[in-house]
């Protein structure tokens, strides 16, 4: 419990210190600095889609959502995503959804393919049953967005529920550099 409130501490620091004015900066941030965006690794099964790279998506912005399909914060986020997804596919935002289980149930491929039928997803989801990828981005939370630009560099997080319009903004802003 307390190295989990260490790093919990370590995070909300490092946030806060990279997050812009307006933003909570212990749940959002856009950075100052970028960082490599981690490789897609230890993926069970490709759903939705062939497996993806990072270098097969350089040249597009890239939202990676985690999510589980019974977190009820991570249900209320996939409208915006889905929207997201929609809006902007064409203009070449890649929406990838990485499902990282909290549940032994949720690692079960049968019962992931249900739920994305069931909340009518439509992009490439990632089944991250060993916490492979979710590591590989350091990540603690459920839900999670991670913005990824043009260049192949994590800019922006969002971690939980809320901040729809800034995420929106930044994509935008993200798909309008060269």
């Amino acid at each position: 419990m307390f190295s989990r409130l260490k790093m919990l501490t370590v995070v909300s620091v490092l946030l806060a210190a990279t997050t812009t004015t307006g933003a909570t900066p212990a749940f959002a941030g856009i950075f100052n600095k970028s960082v490599a965006a981690p490789e897609f690794v230890g993926i069970d099964k490709w759903l939705n889609s062939e497996p993806l790279s990072m270098a097969q998506l350089r040249g597009k912005v890239v939202l990676v959502d985690f999510w589980t399909y019974t977190c009820i914060n991570c249900i209320n986020t996939l409208p915006y995503v889905k929207a997201w997804h929609q809006k902007y596919k064409d203009q070449g935002l890649v929406v990838i959804g990485v499902h990282t289980p909290e549940f032994p149930f949720e690692r079960n491929t049968d019962n992931v393919k249900a739920a994305i039928k069931r909340f009518d997803l439509t992009y490439p989801v990632a089944q991250d049953n060993r916490y492979a990828t979710w590591s590989a981005y350091n990540n603690q939370y459920w839900p999670a967005l991670y913005l990824i630009d043009k260049k192949g560099q994590v800019v922006y997080t969002h971690f939980g529920e809320g901040q729809y319009s800034q995420t929106e903004m930044t994509i935008k802003n993200l798909l309008a550099q060269p």
